[in-house]
Formats: C-alpha cells, sequence, structure tokens
C-alpha cells in the first residue's frame, strides 16, 4: 500500500537547466532532491529509467537512452547505505512521476555500487514498479563492503565508519543479520525480474566473488533471468561498458 500524496505538500522549489543538451528539471520531492531529464521526442509508452545513487556517475549508458527518447529520473537517499524510507519514498515518487508526466507505471533502476544495493531493496519491496535490472559492481553483502571482511580486508576502514554512523550497525552486528541486499534476490527472481549484471572480476572494493558472482550463482541455481557481463582486469571503476549495445538491447527487449 503506497500512501495517498497531497502535490502541494509534496514538490517545491522547480529549477530548469540543461543536462547534456537535455532539458533538466530539479526539485524537491519529500524534502529530498530529484531530478527529472526530459528527451527530445519520448518513446512510446512514456519508459524511464531511475538511477539509484550517484546521479552523474558513468551516464553514457543513461545518455544514450535519453537519445532514445526514455525519460531519467533521480531521487535522493538519506544515505548511500539505505534506510527503509529511501525505498518507501522511490515507490511513492513512482506514483507521483505516473499521475503527474504520465510516466510508465515500471522503470529500470540503475544502481552503480551502493545504488545497486538501493536497486535490489527497492525492487525486491516494490516489483510492481520494475520492469528490469541494471546493477553495475552492485554492494550485495554488507560483511564484504563497507565492512572488510573478506578480500578487502581492512581497506575500507573510512566507509566502515561512514556506515556506522548512518546505520547504528556494527561488524558483530551484521554476522548474524538477515538483511543484507544478498538476502533479497530471491524475491527478484521469484518476481521474474529480468537482471543485467555487471562487474568487475579485480574489484577491491566490492569484490565480485563475495557480491556480484553471489547474485549471478543464485540466479542460475534459481532458474532466474539473468544476464551477466565480467570485466576482465576491472576494478571497481569505471562502470559501465565501452560499448553500451548488449545493455540497450537487453532494456530493448524486456521493456
Amino acid at each position: 500500500m503506497i500512501p495517498n500524496l497531497g502535490k502541494e505538500d509534496t514538490v517545491v522549489d522547480y529549477i530548469e537547466s540543461k543536462w547534456n543538451g537535455f532539458r533538466r528539471f530539479d526539485f524537491r520531492f519529500e524534502d529530498r532532491k530529484a531530478i527529472l531529464v526530459f528527451p527530445d521526442q519520448a518513446a512510446e509508452g512514456n519508459k524511464w529509467l531511475l538511477k539509484t545513487e550517484y546521479f552523474d556517475a558513468f551516464p553514457s549508458f543513461e545518455l544514450d537512452m535519453v537519445k532514445r527518447g526514455y525519460y531519467l529520473a533521480y531521487l535522493s537517499n538519506k544515505t548511500r547505505w539505505y534506510t527503509p524510507e529511501d525505498a518507501d519514498s522511490k515507490a511513492r515518487f513512482c506514483e507521483f512521476l505516473r499521475r503527474e508526466y504520465a510516466f510508465h507505471e515500471k522503470c529500470i533502476p540503475v544502481g552503480f555500487s551502493c545504488g545497486g544495493m538501493h536497486a535490489v531493496y527497492f525492487a525486491a519491496k516494490y516489483p510492481q514498479y520494475v520492469a528490469a535490472l541494471y546493477l553495475d559492481a552492485p554492494v550485495l553483502n554488507l560483511l564484504s563492503c563497507p565492512c572488510g571482511v573478506g578480500a578487502s580486508n581492512g581497506y575500507l576502514d573510512d566507509m566502515y565508519e561512514e556506515f556506522v554512523n548512518a546505520t547504528g550497525m556494527t561488524r558483530s552486528e551484521l554476522i548474524n543479520y538477515r538483511n543484507h541486499p544478498i538476502d533479497h534476490v530471491g524475491e527478484l527472481i521469484k518476481a521474474n525480474i529480468p537482471t543485467f549484471l555487471v562487474c568487475g572480476d579485480s574489484d577491491t572494493i566490492v569484490p565480485y566473488a563475495e557480491n556480484g558472482k553471489v547474485l549471478s550463482k543464485m540466479f542460475v541455481r534459481q532458474g532466474g533471468n539473468l544476464t551477466e557481463i565480467l570485466k576482465k582486469g576491472c576494478d571497481h571503476h569505471p562502470h559501465g561498458l565501452e560499448d553500451n549495445t548488449p545493455l540497450i538491447e537487453f532494456v530493448l527487449k524486456y521493456y
């Protein structure tokens, strides 16, 4: 159930500008920063992407899709390490965009790194708003990142401190925690959400073996719909693909 919204209480301070030559609006939604980018000519159905964190990071794919008529949206999070309120606000944001701009009822969340965590939590909780997922080096195992238990042990102290301050959880509490993003992958598979996964096999911040590879194995084992590209010799950055063709074809097939 999504709470009813009053537009006058929800949206304020529209500012118009340009994003890579396209019309952009910045505004406040539920006291969160929101961004909308409009294509020159909307594709049939008013389809759209939802960048779930780091709006300006590695935008090559998003730019390609806006050129093809897709809208691009963003809603800021209380913390990049996720709170349940972040997913709930995104669901209401989807309703707002559908009502006020006639956007398609479903979107494609685009999640890089911590944004991948937000995308998984959101899609698992609100699959009715998700047509497909694009996850790029996603944080799925909180003990791996930001806690640094495993391949990146000792490397992520600043991230870990930020995580504790944002969530109040510590390494010892996470050992028996059953709400990691990876714990919700089964819900994505059950909801039959096609997922495109991009990872670097040499990621030292969000190690592939402890994050993306676990998701990949779950999809294979449970018969989920997964397309995976593993970048040889690539660390956490750069996100994205040198050639977006496989990803574009994935979106056009499932959305």
